[in-house]
Formats: C-alpha cells, structure tokens, sequence
C-alpha cells in the first residue's frame, strides 16, 4: 500500500506543480487584442454551446407569436418549455424519444409541437436558424416567411382531443364524445365532470356566427356564379360584411362546403367535404389533438388534424414574460 500511496502523492505533485507553471506562464504573456478577442469569441462559443445544450435536453423558452391561446397565453409572452416532460429528444424534430416511461401527454396540457405545415428551406437553414433561436435565449429567429413574418416551426396549443375522441365542432363551440361514449358532450361540460381548466374561450359574439354563415355561403355561391339563393342570405351578412377577415374560417368553409352542395347536389367532392365537416375529426391511436384556447381564432388541429405523440416537443410550464404576467402555466 505504501508504494500506492507514494505512487498517487508523486503523480498529484507533478499534476499540481504543472497546473501551475502553466497558470504563471499564462499570467506572464504579454496580452494582445488578438488574444483578448481569441479570449472573449472561446467564452462566447461556451456559453451558446451550453444554453443549446439546455435548450435542446432541459429547458427551451419560446415566444408567442400570434393570439391563438389568448387570454391564457398573449402574443409576446414569453414561456419556459420543459423538454424532458415527455422523455429525451435526441436532436430536434427527432421521431423517436428516450426515457418515456410514463411520460405521456395528459389532457389539457399546453404543449409545443412541430408545425405539421412547416415549409423547410433545407437541412443546413433548418439547424442554423435554430441554433441562433437556442443561442440567443430565443430573442433572434431567422426564419422567415416570404412576407416577412416569422415562420412558426412550432406551435403552441393545449392537447384536447386523446385516441379514440371524436371531436365535432359548431358554430366554435367543441362537441366531445370519449372513447366509450354513446353521446357527444358540450366542452364545458366535459371539462366540468373531468376537473380541467376553464382556459379555453370565446372572443367572438356568438350572434355574428349567422352573419359568418351567410357569409361561407355567399362567398361559393359568387364562385359558382349561383345567384338563385343569394338575396335571403344578405341580411344576415349585413352583421359581418365590413370585417376584413372570417373570425373563425372553420365554420366559415364548413357553410361553404355545404353551399357547394346545394348549388350543385352531384359534386362528390363537395358532398364528401362536407360529410367530414358534420362528421367532425376522429384522433387515431398515439394522436393528439392540438386546440389553440382562442376558439374563434385559432389555426389549429381542426385544419390540420391530429398530430403524432413524437411530433410533440414539450410542455409548457411557465411565463417568465412580462414581469407582471410571471405565472406557473402547469394548472392554466
């Protein structure tokens, strides 16, 4: 044991004696700008390759970029994603995750997903812009749209519809029924008996929904050139008429689709559309349903239907943006 001891004291001298003189020489060289700026590039690199790190296994903080979870969430907001809340992603956008276990999406969660209509501009663009988001705490994105606004590689929603729901929707107000339900139950309902939370709403007057109506159906009937139903629809469309944009585009092509079938009953495909319309969006095994809280204006899972559990990059947790909105999001 002795020459164990004597062995482990020579080698811990000889590392400690070296670890100085290399500290004394360091402190001796004369500092240039170049080795100032060499100095301050290798502790910059260091940290963005950490806060990646972080972001990418940990913790990833995103910006809310449009009103689709207003009031819960507004555009601007700032939040804190958990990345381990539903198992390890490898790299981002993998397909496969590590460390599951029992870490499954539970209803009502607000969540982070990839955009399932996200337009890649190539592998390289796709990790450089999102490098820099990482790098820069998510105060720079790169990536933009041909007009100029930010492109939405993620989405943030709440998870509503689960494998076997069948999802109905009506004049902007959801229509659940369960797995093992015979009946369809009101949202408020179903929210009410399964204790979640009151987030989702309404910021539409449900009295403008006769007038968006009229509206989905003038709009096919113009397209058509049909104008022998349009004279009993315009007073309805009288309530709409000076707003620039349907508040809920849902409904407003549903009322489109089935216009389609009056003008013209032996359109298949207008008649096919519209059977998927009033038969609502049925969630698959291992899907989910993503709903943004702003019913009325939300783009959401209702155009482009369930998504993948491994599309799904984590949970939202908490707003840290602004100071006075600083709130824990996991009960919201």
């Amino acid at each position: 044991m002795d020459k164990v001891y004597t062995f482990l004291e020579r080698a811990t001298v000889k590392y400690l004696t070296k670890r100085k003189a290399l500290k004394a020489y360091e402190k001796s060289r004369k500092k240039t700008i170049l080795t100032e700026l060499y100095s301050w590039i290798d502790a910059l690199v260091f940290a963005v390759v950490v806060v990646m790190i972080i972001n990418q296994f940990l913790f990833q903080l995103f910006v809310i970029p449009s009103p689709s979870m207003v009031s819960t969430l507004l555009v601007g907001d700032r939040v804190v994603v958990s990345k381990l809340a539903y198992g390890l992603e490898p790299y981002p956008a993998a397909r496969h995750r590590f460390f599951t276990g029992n870490h499954r999406v539970e209803r009502d969660n607000i969540i982070t997903f990839y955009n399932p209509e996200y337009d890649s501009k190539g592998p390289v663009f796709d990790i450089l812009s999102q490098a820099i988001y990482m790098g820069t705490l998510s105060l720079v994105n790169i990536d933009r749209n041909p007009d100029g606004s930010v492109a939405e590689r993620l989405y943030v929603k709440r998870a509503v519809g689960f494998s076997g729901d069948q999802i109905r929707f009506s004049n902007g107000n959801v229509l659940i029924r369960p797995t093992g339900y015979r009946d369809f139950l009101t949202e408020e309902e179903f929210r009410r008996i399964n204790g979640l939370s009151d987030g989702p709403n309404r910021s539409a007057d449900l009295s403008l929904y006769d007038g968006l109506k009229a509206w989905g159906r003038l709009y096919a009937d113009r397209e058509k050139g049909n104008t022998n139903r349009v004279s009993h629809l315009l007073n309805s469309y009288e309530a709409v008429k000076d707003s620039r944009y349907p508040f809920d585009m849902y409904e407003f092509e549903k009322q489109r689709s089935k216009e389609y079938t009056y003008i013209d009953p032996a359109d298949r495909e207008a008649r096919n559309l519209n059977s998927r319309f009033r038969a609502g969006i049925y969630v698959p095994v291992d899907y989910i349903l993503p709903l943004g809280d702003n019913r009325d204006n939300s783009h959401d899972g209702r155009y482009f239907g369930p998504v993948p559990e491994n599309r799904i990059n984590g949970r939202v947790i908490a707003r840290f943006w602004p100071f006075t909105r600083i709130d824990n999001l996991t009960d919201k």
